[in-house]
């Protein structure tokens, strides 16, 4: 009872966040593209510096986490992601966007944090939907947040930055007020590296038989996926023509499909299947989808083949973080996991790039194409590297 408990805690907290990130989502490029004059290629940079921030700090939160706790992290973060949404509402000029984008990607560095959280409270066998369930919580944010966000573009994306700002210190008090401390066996180092990069621990990781495999393979799930993080709200303001609201239900129907199948369907997929045969199923469903989405004609076009890739990602996510859980030991798992986290944040930041290069300068479906293309890799590790180990 007391671990569905704190499950039920730590994604409520997650979602409540996830819920401002959300509104953001679908109407930052665009917000950027009319409000603000930028470029494609900067809208990338605009998106890429949130991961880029990440990628530095979530391996110094899952230490911070490691030694002092998970709570206090969680809730020094979810600060710091308020703090970031009011400065985007005020944001006049390409320098303030940067810098609201780079103090949310330090908030934002929570979700190593969140993961820990879970590998704290399950035991490996649930670990699978555990993972599932911050996936989950992403796909929920996405569905209700774009359309929250959608909705108050209309009036003022000033209301937008405001209305996510809300959701994260919403977040903030319900963790103050429920969520209690899950790492009881803190990591005891006398001394704490402050390094934001610190080279030695990466160490662990290659001292871990199949560990670096696993990660590289959840790196290279977000790459493809970030390769639209940027493109694909461009994508249906330029080519499909959508408005503010349409880019934000076509974000909330990605978000159903996600949250279908992280929440409630990789339960039942994870008691019946190899975790290889999920990752051949989720790495096919990946690339169909961002392989079909520049060549829609329609609405529903484009909803079918984003359903597939919500699938997809949806299949893949949690069951490549389950294994990264599963190879890290008990008292790393934040360690393990910030670097994990922090790897696919670097990924994060190289996709956006790409994306935004590719769709100024090399036509607008060479993002989705590359995405495709690097998602057919999960399925190669999938089918030549992994038969042995599952």
């Amino acid at each position: 009872m007391q671990k569905k408990a704190s499950l039920s805690v730590i994604f409520l907290t997650v979602f409540i966040d996830l819920m401002g990130f959300g509104i953001l989502i679908p109407i930052l490029p665009t917000f950027a593209s009319k409000g603000l004059g930028v470029s494609d290629f900067q809208i990338g940079i605009i998106v890429a510096i949130y991961s880029f921030m990440q990628f530095l700090f979530n391996p110094l939160m899952g230490r911070l986490s490691d030694k002092f706790g998970r709570r206090p992290i969680l809730l020094i973060t979810l600060t710091t992601t308020s703090i970031s949404y009011l400065i985007f509402s005020v944001a006049n000029s390409f320098g303030i966007l940067f810098l609201s984008r780079v103090i949310a990607g330090i908030g934002g560095s929570n979700i190593s944090v969140a993961q820990a959280y879970i590998a704290d409270v399950t035991t490996p066998g649930e670990r699978s939907r555990g993972m599932g369930m911050i996936g989950a919580a992403f796909g929920l944010g996405f569905v209700f947040g774009p359309l929250i966000g959608g909705y108050l573009a209309s009036i003022s994306y000033f209301d937008a930055g405001i209305g996510a700002a809300g959701f994260s210190a919403l977040a903030f008090f319900f963790a103050l007020l429920f969520l209690k401390e899950s790492n009881l066996r803190k990591a005891k180092q006398k001394k704490l590296s402050f390094r934001i990069i610190n080279l030695s621990d990466f160490k662990i990781i290659l001292a871990i038989a199949g560990l670096a495999l696993v990660m590289l393979m959840f790196a290279n799930i977000i790459f493809a996926e970030a390769n639209i993080y940027g493109t694909f709200a461009l994508l249906g303001y330029k080519v499909y023509n959508f408005t503010d609201a349409q880019n934000g239900l076509m974000f909330g129907i990605i978000g159903i499909a996600s949250a279908l199948i992280q929440l409630w369907l990789i339960k039942y997929l994870t008691e019946y299947l190899r975790e290889r045969t999920l990752l051949i199923w989720g790495a096919v469903l990946m690339s169909l989808g961002l392989a079909l989405m520049p060549f829609g004609r329609t609405f529903f076009h484009l909803a079918v083949f984003s359903i597939l890739f919500a699938f997809g990602t949806g299949t893949l996510q949690p069951v490549v973080l389950s294994m990264v859980s599963k190879y890290s030991p008990p008292d790393k798992q934040g360690l393990v996991l910030g670097l994990n986290q922090s790897m696919a944040s670097f990924a994060s930041v190289l996709g956006p790039i790409w994306g935004g290069f590719a769709f100024q300068y090399l036509g607008y479906p060479f993002p989705f194409i590359t995405g495709a293309l690097f998602a057919l890799i999960i399925l190669f590790v999938a089918l030549f590297k992994l038969k042995r180990k599952d």
